[in-house]
């Protein structure tokens, strides 16, 4: 059952991974996107500490998204 809902399989057996690699992709950028939402609630109180928080998750960002790896042509 829970095979069917995650991987949203058609009745003729062959499934549709496009849910699991949206799946895949947001719990590998959600470290980023934490630091983001953390960052935001303290941007009021400590503006150094959420400035620290929203280069972090750039670099999170630049790094998992794969940009570091990508030859220049």
């Amino acid at each position: 059952m829970i095979n069917a809902i995650l991987l949203n399989q058609s009745p003729n057996g062959s499934g549709d991974y496009l849910t699991l690699i949206i799946l895949i992709i947001l719990a590998l950028l959600s470290p980023a996107i934490i630091c983001i939402t953390v960052g935001l609630f303290l941007s009021k109180k400590k503006p150094k500490t959420a400035k620290t928080l929203f280069i972090i998750a750039g670099v999170y960002l630049v790094v998992g998204i794969g940009l570091c790896s990508v030859p220049s042509f």
